[in-house]
């Protein structure tokens, strides 16, 4: 059986880590999209206050699979 995919684009964000974003942006499209497949980073970057990393923000295309037809 072959399978339809749609791609989803979400920016996720963090005070921790960039792996953290992804992990926040993945876990909020999980709550209303269902079939989550497979994710891509497509864009890092980042705010700086005084110097510093004050957020990540992490630019990622989720796949998932569309239903199939019955």
């Amino acid at each position: 059986m072959s399978h339809v995919y749609k791609i989803l684009e979400v920016v996720g964000s963090s005070t921790l880590s960039s792996d953290d974003a992804i992990r926040n942006a993945i876990a909020t499209a999980s709550v209303t999209v269902k079939n989550l497949n497979w994710y891509e980073v497509v864009e890092h970057r980042g705010h700086i206050n005084d110097g510093e990393i004050g957020h990540f923000q992490v630019t990622v295309r989720i796949g998932f699979r569309l239903n199939d037809k019955e």
